[in-house]
């Protein structure tokens, strides 16, 4: 998954973050309210942690995307891209609160899930998603993510599946 080509959007840049930019990675991921939305994550979110997201399971299953805005050199947010078993293929992301309410989630997600879909187009996609969080549950759904009655794999969440 490391080696995809970059992403282009109408405002934003993506790729797939490589270790050079585990700094970067690792200070926009340390905001409280994202440590406390990802059950993975340490508070503080150190140097080694981010270099581990983005070296991955060392299989080339596991991709973390950077998203910058075109205009601007600061990491503003992350796609996360994770071969599962079987044919499942499953995303996630976070954003800074200085990306959020702007669209910016939305139209970055949307185009990993449409640079997946036609890299890997036998993988069902998949996100999991805590229901009381209506924001990512609305965009999630606004790419034809539907929830199919599963407990995510994760406690408290509900596994949403690409229709």
């Amino acid at each position: 998954m490391t080696d995809r080509p970059s992403i282009t959007t109408t405002r934003l840049r993506l790729r797939p973050l490589r270790e050079l930019d585990a700094e970067a990675f690792r200070r926009m991921t340390d905001e409280p309210s994202i440590i406390a939305a990802v059950d993975f994550l340490r508070a503080p979110f150190p140097l080694a942690d981010a270099i581990g997201l983005i070296r991955g399971r060392g299989d080339g299953g596991d991709c973390f995307w950077g998203v910058w805005r075109k205009d601007d050199e600061t990491l503003v947010g992350t796609v996360g891209t994770h071969l599962r078993e079987g044919a499942e293929l499953e995303i996630g992301y976070w954003f800074s609160s200085s990306a959020r309410g702007q669209g910016v989630a939305g139209e970055a997600v949307g185009a990993v899930v449409q640079a997946v879909k036609g890299a890997c187009p036998d993988r069902r996609l998949y996100a999991e998603c805590r229901p009381q969080n209506t924001s990512s549950l609305r965009l999630l759904e606004s790419l034809g993510f539907r929830a199919d009655g599963m407990d995510g794999a994760r406690a408290g969440r509900k596994k949403l599946t690409l229709l």
